[in-house]
């Protein structure tokens, strides 16, 4: 189900005025991938990251090009484990967030 643009901005609007929500998308696509949901965890991630801030700063941080990024997070995406946890690691510094595995 492809997502509407009132939808799309709409998610913007609330990511730029409530650090909480922003910070609970990411770590929500963070726990997504830790659960094995990684088509669920890439959708979540690609959102976010439109929604904050853009493929263009996430490539530039992680020295990789936009597109790619896009492409890695795309339906057909297979991230590597690098790749996947640099953008990760670029993010939680962004929402000086320190994300940990624990057990349930």
């Amino acid at each position: 189900m492809a997502l509407t643009r009132k939808f799309k901005e709409t998610i913007k609007a609330r990511a730029e005025s409530d650090v909480e929500f922003r910070r609970s998308l990411l770590i929500e696509a963070v726990n997504l991938f830790l659960e094995g949901e990684v088509d669920t965890a890439k959708f979540m991630l690609r959102d976010y990251i439109n929604a904050t801030v853009s493929f263009e700063k996430v490539g530039e941080a992680v020295d990789k090009n936009p597109k790619s990024i896009q492409r890695m997070l795309g339906p057909s995406g297979n991230p590597s484990t690098k790749s996947l946890f640099e953008v990760i690691a670029f993010l939680q510094k962004k929402e000086k967030l320190h994300l940990k595995v624990g057990l349930a």
